[in-house]
């Protein structure tokens, strides 16, 4: 590729960001935008922030150009992402500023590269990984949507799904004594096995007697053997690396979890890189849960509405234990959870990978989206992704109290040959919140004395579902599909709120939740949505934060309703 184009893939990966930035700030800070743009003080400064716009959006999803800083004379001065942050941020956590601004740059530079390697590369590739491999721009929201925590340029290449990363798991011998698993009874991803004997299947390689194997990420890998804990065991005897064993396997859109269409699970592990707001490690909690939800659909407790909406399940797990923690409850960063690999994956996507942007073919703009395509009745497509993908889940939560974190990452679509939506699909074994009026429930479901699932008051989980199911998923594909000029953005909603009303009678059958939710977002004129520049200049790893302060969350006007 020639210098010109790689500078062009430059200036727009920064304009793309200017673009994340300012939708956060317009947002957050409840700022007009109109056609003409914006004209927005800066605080604490006698300057402002003026940009015209260039796609005005009801979801948030606005565009802009022009963007400058103007001084009280009427001077302008234009500014790319990283300055503008600098800008609007000052005043908050001189640390967490700094950083936010450092991943802000990587951002910046890693999309350029993503987006020089796709263009190279071509789109023939397998439609479940095309969808993996295409979140090109990331959280179209979020001010540093790809950083990836200071990995080398060697690192970036090897382990991107972005360049179709295809690596060797590398692998630790284990004694027994220092490992804690569970796995759910009857798993047909596990073949009628062991954890253990499925996870040396795998390697391709038999431990010694008494010990087991685990697999990790070839980054993890590396980095858990500089931490005490690690050190600690590998002196005792207790834990030996091994190296890369077995086949190659690919990443997949979270980079954690591993994908090879040769095996029945997928394998999703823990690396200790900071993604967005969060370090990517996974804790005791997170993988009890996912045998947890397992079990609850084994013993009929979570079911389905719609037949073509499933669970993916996670249903065995094994991680090596601080030896510092009498509990045994701690991890050291070596863990893995056993994911299955859904029947028909082939023909299976995740929705963020089918709205995002691709590569530029031109020198000023980006690639048209997977769905933009070859989708021929985006109004249909939508219609049925809210009859078939979104009310189900909804429909979940009413007759269970469970709901699912579906953002657009975590959610699958299943596609027949022509595009047709036959279903949908639910991916995590983290984002299960249960509503606490749910809890008696489930405990005599299960026979616990506890849940390992996200327990909280029932108006907190509306408000979860209102973003993760509505703003995230729903409307940011109706967003999409409009900056793409596949709809009007009016019509794309009016599609919503009549398919939204079309389903209250089957959600009232299934409980009361499904309708209090869905109400809430047919009639409410500002609803609940998280507040990504705050949540990241706060500092907070939503992974491990208290469920009632998870997020920064403010209220947004609602574009089912407000129509200015």
């Amino acid at each position: 590729m020639s210098t010109s184009a790689a500078i062009d893939l430059q200036v727009l990966s920064d304009a793309a960001h200017v673009d994340a930035v300012l939708r956060c700030w317009v947002r957050e800070r409840n700022v007009t935008v109109s056609e003409d743009g914006i004209f927005t003080p800066v605080p604490g400064t006698p300057l402002n922030v003026s940009a015209r716009c260039t796609h005005l959006s009801r979801t948030g999803l606005h565009s802009f150009t022009d963007v400058a800083v103007v001084q009280p004379d009427g001077t302008r001065q234009e500014v790319g992402a990283e300055e503008l942050l600098a800008l609007l941020t000052a005043g908050a956590d001189e640390e967490e500023r700094f950083l936010l601004l450092q991943r802000t740059g990587e951002s910046i530079g890693n999309i350029s590269i993503f987006a020089a390697q796709e263009r190279s590369a071509g789109l023939d590739r397998p439609l479940f990984l095309d969808g993996e491999r295409s979140l090109l721009l990331g959280h179209l929201q979020h001010p540093a949507p790809k950083s990836r925590d200071g990995l080398s340029a060697a690192e970036l290449e090897a382990y991107s799904p972005e360049f179709g990363g295809r690596f060797q798991l590398h692998w630790f011998e284990a004694h027994r004594s220092v490992v804690t698993q569970d796995q759910a009874e009857a798993a047909p991803s596990l073949g009628g096995k062991d954890v253990h004997e499925l996870l040396a299947g795998i390697a391709g390689h038999s431990p010694a007697h008494g010990h087991v194997l685990i697999p990790a990420h070839p980054w993890q890998a590396m980095a858990v053997q500089q931490r005490t804990a690690v050190q600690e065991l590998m002196a005792a005897g207790l834990l030996r690396p091994l190296g890369p064993l077995g086949d190659e396997w690919w990443a997949t859109s979270s980079l954690r979890t591993l994908f090879h269409p040769g095996h029945a699970v997928m394998l999703k592990l823990s690396m200790g890189l900071k993604i967005t707001n969060s370090v990517r490690e996974a804790t005791a909690t997170e993988l009890k849960r996912g045998v947890e939800v397992n079990r609850l659909i084994d013993a009929g407790y979570i079911t389905h509405g719609d037949p073509g909406f499933t669970i993916v399940r996670d249903p065995a797990w094994a991680g090596v234990v601080d030896p510092s923690d009498a509990t045994g409850g701690t991890l050291t960063g070596l863990d893995v959870s056993l994911r299955e690999v859904p029947d028909g994956v082939e023909r299976m996507v995740c929705l963020a990978g089918l709205i995002a942007p691709s590569a530029p073919s031109s020198p000023d703009r980006w690639g048209p989206s997977l769905l933009a395509r070859w989708c021929t009745d985006p109004v249909a497509w939508l219609g049925t992704y809210i009859d078939r993908v979104l009310v189900p889940m909804v429909s979940l939560y009413a007759s269970t109290g469970v709901g699912l974190e579906g953002h657009q990452q975590n959610t699958l679509v299943r596609l027949d040959a022509d595009g047709t939506i036959t279903g949908g699909a639910y991916r995590d074994n983290q984002g299960y919140y249960l509503a606490a009026s749910r809890l008696a429930d489930v405990l005599a479901c299960t026979g616990e004395e506890g849940s390992t699932l996200a327990v909280v008051e029932d108006g907190i989980v509306d408000d979860r579902l209102t973003y993760y199911l509505l703003h995230n998923q729903v409307l940011s594909l109706v967003g999409s599909m409009a900056a793409e000029g596949m709809a009007d953005e009016e019509i794309l909603l009016a599609v919503v709120r009549e398919r939204l009303e079309a389903a209250l009678p089957a959600l009232a059958k299934a409980g009361p939740a499904g309708v209090r939710l869905v109400t809430r977002w047919l009639n409410a004129p500002s609803l609940p949505c998280k507040a990504h520049l705050a949540t990241r200049l706060a500092g907070i790893d939503e992974v491990v934060a208290p469920l009632d302060a998870q997020s920064v969350y403010l209220d947004v006007p609602n574009p089912l309703v407000v129509r200015a």
